[in-house]
């Protein structure tokens, strides 16, 4: 059943236990929900008390947008927990396919339709309690900023609708195969948003541009080629190049195109048929849907792309990298080449080998886990990161061919950057300043992940894990500061390896907060796969049988099963819209402090990015957003757009990085090291020349070792100029800070300032200022004017307003 846009819920008779909802333009019949138990008569009883309160709250010229969406929620969720109820042996089916539910997939599935009654019970209570709150005049809030789902605008360094900037939501694969033009699934309730590629697993195809596209003959196969040209431009979004398969002609004509696959591109990169058929593809779609709305966030030019190639269980097990094609190997030799000058003898010193010219270098793939910090592995894992800046350049520059226009982003996952392994061909900052949309699939989570009863270090004082999320984000913003940001498949509300039934409404407003003040501009949740009549989707009905065993888990435990969830996804939506423009005021605040950043130290140490977070986690509760320098960001942005570069335990630089941080020192800038090791040895460990120098300058460079704190307190003197005159005093109980706050200065001279309690533990918060001028504390979510003492809970979200009080 389709659910009318206009959210209107009728009830013929709550005496005879049945709720209609009406029938909507699409056509479909009316569906009646029966509502004999007990739970679902009281949710119908408290969605016809919303009602009254809402009616109420327009004859007072009040905005019920928020509510719209609650009553809408509650009525699907009501749906589905019949659908769920009336077919146990399907839905314990589905929960069997996520392992850690295996053991109780029959006991969930009878559970699950009370649960989601009981939820959308609990959902409707607060937004009555809220309501009436807002009607009382307790609380002053502002009205939605909606969506024109139509016209939303690429504008600088964000998405626009209405003249303002808008943060777009929707769900990442949403009851697949349904039209734009259905209400049920495309709505201000759960987006609207067009993007292609929703068909993500064989055999279909369609809706994703692929490898079939382009027949043996070079013409363009005409049935798929309908999946573009018919594609709905009504509303703007998004096409994605799907690159899982290879057509059986160019199978024969190369008969190494599989070597080299990973999990989400089935062919080699590096083959000469394979760049001829893509390019044609990228070029002819380009073509073809040059200037609509359905481009305007761009092409997405692959699906989480890697290529791991250290040897282990998983690349076995996935046929990963297990072996690398003729095409491959001849390029790594001419890299070789390249990169020694063709001086041979000098590649075997670093090598310990003997070979007679780079023709004849050989090597093993996938490479064993041993070689890490070894020249032949930097070697490696150097030019498989080259290689495939070089294939998506490539990409990119054949799409631009046909559409001189096209914005282009890659759906990165930003792990590969947090993470330590460096053997996956993923280089974050080249592959986002080639594209000219950041893009991600970022996640964050408030449970350790499934395969693991192991405790992680974030529990001992954080709700949820934000390492990923954050220090990414602040990555690659530094990178591409002046790109909107996409992350085209958000893991915040579940994933392949973290499910919570009991997920928290708290936790999914403070993520999305914290995602969005770090640059998030759009964001599709993993993932929407109810039909409008509380069906799975199609592909999760019957057997399932996916390459990917990730998707055929995905369901059990996720926000389908979720009322308060679902609602709770869009409402903070909606909250990030109506003050939309404080959130942009807030993510311009300069980046005062950056932390230099060398892939060839990643490279080459097994632990450096748990190091570097270290350092990272000691600055990011003080008030200013962290930032990166690189050697391409020194070279390519205003160096005044940062006070220091901070360098912390990178002994590996190359002689280019080496000479960047010293072009900074020559124009007057500020270094501070943490000791004589950093900077210390090139890429290959040799001692380097020469060292820094301070220049025009300032080279501070510490003594004895320093811990992160020592390091932070350090840092933080020598940015003072540029920090806020005020601080946040924080005591939550234990010795870390958990509250992440930012402070800009208005024009009018009073102070935004955003507070999110990412801690464990409540917060009981101070503001002090360096001056005794009275001031006013107003919070801009409710409208209430507050002190400068304040609590917030864990989880909790602060927007305030600062100023000094009227007549001083």
């Amino acid at each position: 059943m389709r659910i009318n846009p206009s959210h209107v819920v009728v009830v013929l008779s709550v005496l005879l236990g049945w709720a209609v909802s009406t029938e909507n333009a699409c056509g479909d019949k009316p569906v009646v929900t029966q509502v004999e138990n007990p739970l679902a008569k009281e949710a119908v009883r408290k969605m016809g008390v919303l009602k009254e309160r809402m009616a109420e709250a327009e004859d007072k010229g009040m905005d019920v947008t928020r509510e719209e969406s609650t009553l809408w929620f509650a009525e699907q969720f009501l749906k589905f927990a019949d659908w769920d109820e009336n077919h146990p042996s399907e839905v314990a089916y589905l929960f069997a396919q996520y392992g850690p539910y295996g053991q109780q997939s029959e006991t969930l599935a009878k559970e699950i339709p009370e649960f989601q009654r009981r939820m959308v019970v609990v959902t409707l209570d607060q937004a009555i309690e809220t309501l009436s709150k807002v009607i009382n005049g307790e609380i002053r809030r502002r009205p939605v900023n909606k969506i024109d789902w139509r016209n939303v605008e690429v504008g600088d360094n964000m998405l626009v609708s209405h003249g303002k900037p808008v943060f777009l939501y929707d769900y990442f694969s949403k009851s697949v195969g349904r039209p734009l033009s259905d209400g049920g699934v495309y709505n201000d309730h759960l987006g609207a948003i067009y993007h292609g590629g929703e068909n993500l697993y064989p055999p279909e195809y369609d809706r994703a541009i692929n490898s079939f596209l382009l027949k043996e003959d070079r013409s363009l196969d005409q049935e798929l080629l309908r999946e573009v040209t018919e594609i709905d431009d009504t509303n703007v979004g998004f096409l994605l190049y799907w690159m899982q398969g290879i057509p059986e002609w160019v199978q024969r004509r190369e008969p190494e195109v599989r070597f080299g696959r990973s999990t989400f591109t089935g062919f080699d990169i590096d083959n000469p048929l394979v760049k001829e058929v893509w390019g044609t593809i990228a070029r002819e779609t380009g073509v073809l849907t040059r200037g609509k709305r359905v481009t305007r966030l761009g092409y997405i030019l692959a699906n989480e792309p890697h290529w791991h190639s250290i040897a282990s269980n998983w690349t076995r097990r996935t046929g990963e990298m297990q072996q690398v094609s003729s095409y491959t190997l001849d390029g790594f030799r001419q890299w070789l080449r390249e990169k020694y000058s063709g001086d041979i003898d000098q590649l075997n010193r670093n090598w310990d080998k003997q070979f007679t010219s780079f023709e004849n270098v050989q090597m093993q793939i996938p490479i064993s886990a041993q070689t890490r910090g070894t020249p032949i592995f930097y070697d490696w894992a150097r030019y498989n990161m080259d290689r495939v800046i070089a294939w998506y350049g490539l990409l990119q520059s054949e799409l631009r061919k046909g559409n001189p226009d096209a914005d282009t982003h890659i759906k990165l996952i930003p792990h590969h950057y947090t993470d330590n392994d460096r053997a996956h061909g993923i280089d974050i900052e080249s592959l986002t300043q080639l594209t000219s949309i950041i893009g991600d699939d970022a996640k964050a989570r408030p449970t350790r992940r499934s395969y693991t009863n192991e405790p992680e270090p974030w529990e001992q004082h954080y709700a949820f894990y934000w390492e990923e999320l954050c220090m990414s984000y602040d990555f690659m913003e530094s990178v591409a500061p002046d790109s909107i940001h996409i992350n085209s498949e958000s893991h915040f509300l579940s994933a392949a390896r973290w499910r919570k039934l009991d997920l928290s409404t708290q936790y999914v407003k403070c993520v999305y907060w914290l995602a969005t003040l770090h640059g998030m501009d759009a964001n599709f949740a993993w993932f929407w796969a109810r039909d409008p009549d509380g069906s799975p989707e199609d592909r999760l009905e019957g057997e399932l049988n996916f390459a990917d065993l990730a998707l055929a888990g995905s369901f059990a435990g996720s926000v389908n099963q979720q009322p308060h969830i679902a609602n709770a996804y869009t409402q903070v939506m909606m909250d990030l819209n109506s003050f939309s423009e404080e959130v942009i005021a807030l993510r311009k605040q300069r980046r005062p402090l950056r932390l230099f950043h060398s892939e060839t130290s990643a490279i080459n140490k097994r632990s450096h990015m748990t190091e570097q977070f270290a350092l990272y986690e000691e600055l990011f509760f003080e008030g200013f957003p962290m930032g990166f320098a690189t050697e391409k960001i020194i070279k390519s942005q205003d160096n005044g757009s940062w006070d220091a570069i901070l360098v912390f335990r990178t002994p590996y630089v190359t002689v280019a990085e080496l000479d960047a941080l010293q072009s900074y020192l020559d124009q007057g800038g500020t270094v501070i090291v943490d000791g004589e090791k950093s900077l210390a040895k090139d890429e290959y460990g040799n001692p380097h020349a020469k060292r820094l120098e301070a220049g025009q300058g300032r080279l501070v460079l510490l003594e004895n070792n320093p811990s992160p704190k020592q390091i932070r307190d350090i840092a933080l003197r020598k940015i003072a100029s540029s920090m806020s005159h005020f601080k946040l005093v924080e005591d939550n109980g234990s010795d870390r800070k958990s509250c992440r706050w930012q402070a800009v200065k208005q024009d009018d001279g009073s102070y935004l300032v955003s507070i999110l309690n990412l801690g464990k533990h409540d917060a009981e918060l101070q503001i002090v200022f360096d001056h005794d001028k009275p001031v006013s504390v107003t919070d801009l979510l409710t409208g209430q004017d507050i002190g400068t003492d304040l609590s917030l809970d864990s989880q909790g979200v602060a927007l305030l307003k600062i100023h000094s009080r009227s007549g001083n």
